[in-house]
């Protein structure tokens, strides 16, 4: 029988799940919408942190979806037999309905059941969390899988930094999970699951989430004591739709399934030589680049834009060291766009190629300059070398070839203890960068949050209907709010924009949630973040003038938002206004409220 394909697998989790009574939700966009407490979505559960701690989610209290994401703190495997910067996530969630027996029972329900996947229970392995003195050990997740016949041997327990899950930042729900592991070797089976044999592979993970940190976490991993339970424990669920493949497929590597192979393929016959392992990386940067693209995010030298900038520019290395033509993106975008365009249509926009294009063409220029830089020095310190390579992006070999061949001598041991410290800021950026978001409940996020509708409708009112939200970011101290328009507004624009805010947050407003179908929510005017897609039902929040029963803002949104305008009393004014990428700009606004 043929190895499964992904269009099989995602079909057939998707067909488990709806039968079990969960409605099918779309994939958020790569940018986290509204109030974005990493710099990517990284889970399938990200998007959903407002209805985990309790907002009503508009298809349910049972979901299950396929979710596009972006990790950047394995950048540095990226290459090996099971890391990926983009990848998808299988995922169904309980938001305070079923619990760990159901999400237990069911993941292995449908991993072995040869009706599902059919996969040997003697090549699965599961490990649970060991307890801390937070929380106590996770007993009841041992007994289930005892009890559905996981020998004691292949059960390991593990600790915080193996078996708990969450935040996504600073602060949000949390908690213990169970993860399942598939043996991928010839070998035969070790009777003991030991995590750190890599051909143990963890293929699904059950989260239970019956705890939210409101506080950030120690530098040890530990938590800083603020670890509250959750009025309504919820599950969170995730199964990695490319490691699947790979033990589905007894493949040898993620680089082999279906949605990565051909772009290998592709790009090999670009390539002056046979080089695996860059093939794997130039494969992984490009079709994360792809995606981020596709779904809005451009080149810069910040937040997004630059983890984007980073990846393409690590592309152009790795296509000149290989000798590929020119022009060599452009049929590899092709590539990437036939294996995953019916299933993710954004990837059907030419502003993928021209914005490789346009960074590549940057990139050359800078090239130049580095290596001019190069030539000038006789000694590069450790520094020296690290920030070319932070600067200019050069590798360290490639600087170190340059050097040599110019007389130079470089200080190995002080560049690597650089870029050490650089990896792990680096880790530390694709955890959590952003304090705040809809992880946050406090008085002063929600009111910001709210206050993004009304900036939203304010700009449009002043730019015009193009205006929308491309993202945005709420600390206790301000709102930050990224939207597309092309040219800079006027100093008179923004003052009005300004003026318009601060003249509806002295009106008698009323802040309605609805939920109706999206057909319904577009005939009312509903308009929604950039790149975000909805499911059948979907919750719509209505800011209106009460005196006159005039419409300010409707919008898609999850929530949460003030309920009534007595809350938003007080000054509303813009601090910063400027672009971040080509089309997009980024205002900086405070509130003040009255005293």
């Amino acid at each position: 029988m043929p190895p499964i394909t992904s269009t099989e697998l995602r079909s057939k989790y998707l067909a488990f799940f709806v039968e079990r009574g969960h409605a099918v939700i779309p994939s958020a966009s790569l940018v986290p919408a509204n109030d974005p407490t990493v710099l990517f979505t990284t889970a399938g559960m990200h998007p959903l942190v407002p209805y985990l701690l309790g907002e009503p989610h508009a298809a349910g209290t049972r979901l299950v979806n396929v979710q596009k994401c972006v990790r950047t703190g394995d950048i540095d495997a990226i290459g090996d037999a099971t890391h990926l910067t983009f990848f998808e996530m299988l995922g169904n969630w309980s938001l305070g309905d079923y619990f760990r027996d159901d999400a237990i029972r069911w993941s292995f329900e449908f991993l072995t059941d040869p009706r599902w996947l059919g996969l040997p229970i003697d090549r699965l392995g599961v490990t649970c969390f060991a307890g801390d003195t937070h929380v106590p050990r996770d007993d009841d997740s041992v007994r289930i899988w005892r009890a559905l016949g996981m020998p004691a041997s292949r059960i390991q327990l593990l600790g915080r930094d193996d078996n708990w899950w969450g935040p996504a930042g600073a602060t949000g729900p949390c908690g213990p999970d169970t993860e399942i592991f598939y043996w991928t070797a010839a070998e035969p089976v070790p009777v003991t699951l030991d995590v750190r044999d890599a051909r143990w592979v963890e293929i699904w993970n059950n989260v239970f989430m019956g705890y939210t940190q409101t506080a950030s976490a120690a530098p040890s991993g530990a938590p800083s004591g603020a670890i509250e339970r959750l009025a309504h424990a919820n599950v969170d669920t995730g199964m990695g739709l490319e490691r699947t493949l790979v033990a589905l497929g007894g493949l040898a590597s993620v680089y082999e399934v279906d949605t990565m192979a051909p772009l290998v393929r592709e790009l090999s016959t670009l390539a002056s030589r046979d080089a695996p392992h860059e093939l794997r990386v130039l494969a992984d940067h490009l079709r994360a680049a792809c995606f981020m693209i596709g779904d809005g995010v451009g080149p810069s030298n910040k937040d997004r834009g630059y983890v984007l900038r980073r990846l393409i520019r690590r592309c152009g290395l790795v296509a000149q060291q290989l000798d590929m033509p020119r022009t060599w993106y452009e049929t590899a975008i092709v590539a990437v766009e036939t294996m995953l365009g019916d299933v993710y249509s954004e990837l059907r926009t030419p502003a993928i190629a021209s914005g490789f294009a346009q960074e590549l063409e940057r990139f050359e220029r800078t090239l130049a300059k580095g290596l001019t830089e190069i030539r000038k020095l006789r000694v590069l310190d450790g520094k020296a070398a690290f920030d070319l390579f932070q600067t200019y992006g050069f590798p360290f070999e490639l600087t170190l070839e340059v050097a040599q061949a110019s007389g130079a001598t470089i200080d190995r041991d002080g560049f690597r203890a650089e870029l050490d410290r650089h990896r792990e800021r680096s880790r530390t950026t694709g955890g959590g960068t952003f304090r705040g978001g809809l992880a946050d409940h406090s008085t002063e996020i929600v009111r910001y949050h709210t206050l993004t509708h009304l900036l939203q409708a304010s700009l449009r009112a002043v730019l015009g209907d193009h205006v929308i939200q491309r993202g945005s970011n709420l600390t206790a101290e301000r709102l930050r709010f990224d939207y597309s328009h092309d040219g800079k507004p006027t100093p008179e624009q923004l003052r009005e924009v300004e003026r318009i805010v601060n003249d509806w947050l002295v009106r008698e407003l009323v802040v309605n949630r609805d939920t109706m179908t999206e057909p319904e929510a577009r005939v009312l005017g509903a308009i929604g973040a950039f790149g975000e897609k909805y499911g059948g039902t979907v919750t719509v929040y209505s800011i209106v003038d009460a005196s006159t029963d005039a419409l300010i803002s409707r919008e898609f949104c999850g929530g949460p938002h003030v309920t009534s305008g007595d809350e938003l009393r007080g000054t509303f004014r813009i601090t910063r206004e400027q672009a971040i990428s080509a089309g997009i700009r980024r205002i900086k606004a405070v509130f003040e409220p009255q005293k």
